[in-house]
């Protein structure tokens, strides 16, 4: 099965969420809009399931989300780049049937 032999390389997908820190020290002005999808940076925290499913950790990109539409046009770029945590989702749903 192809999946089985990309899954430890898809999970490293997920250290694209680790730039949804940078919304931490440069945070979305409250004006800007896309409040909903920034939301779904918490979905970054499927990531943990990387531990125990191998490739689920690409989900983990989803934590990048929280730049989506920055005031920073540097920064929206790693937003747009949460959207591979859907790479992951695969890996998870395989590990729940």
């Amino acid at each position: 099965m192809a999946l089985a032999h990309i899954a430890p390389w898809a999970g490293l997908i997920g250290l694209i969420g680790l730039a949804g820190l940078a919304g931490i020290r440069c945070p979305v002005t409250s004006t800007q809009p896309g409040a909903a999808i920034r939301l779904l940076g918490l979905l970054g925290l499927a990531g943990l399931a990387g531990f125990w499913i191998d490739g689920a950790g690409a989900m983990g990109a989803f934590g990048a989300l929280g730049l989506w539409n920055h005031q920073s046009p540097k920064l929206a770029i790693w937003g747009r780049l949460g959207w591979a945590g859907l790479a992951g989702l695969p890996f998870a749903l395989g590990a729940m049937t």
